[in-house]
């Protein structure tokens, strides 16, 4: 887990929010998994670290990528929230998710 997973995590303990699943793979063929999910509602939250250091997320073929993976998961049912590292600093991630899943 990346120290802004973390931060995040910690964020919803402290609201009292539901324990959500770390790493949980989502798609019956590729190995993609979501940073953070609530099966049983289809809710999953990515950490997109790197947004402001030009990482992997922000660049052609990661963001391509990134496509991809939250195309199927739309296919299948899924809300994906996305937060950077700005949402979760400031905590508005973690209050944004309060929202979702009162």
């Amino acid at each position: 887990m990346t120290d802004l997973e973390r931060a995040f995590l910690t964020q919803l303990r402290q609201l009292s929010l539901p324990e959500p699943v770390n790493e949980w793979p989502f798609h019956p063929v590729r190995k993609w998994k979501f940073d953070f999910a609530w099966p049983e509602l289809l809710i999953a939250v990515e950490c997109e670290g790197g947004t402001y250091r030009g990482g992997r997320h922000t660049r052609g073929e990661g963001y391509h990528k990134d496509l991809d993976k939250y195309n199927e998961a739309t296919r299948f049912g899924w809300k994906v929230y996305r937060f950077d590292s700005k949402h979760i600093i400031s905590g508005e991630a973690a209050f944004y998710m309060e929202k979702i899943l009162a």
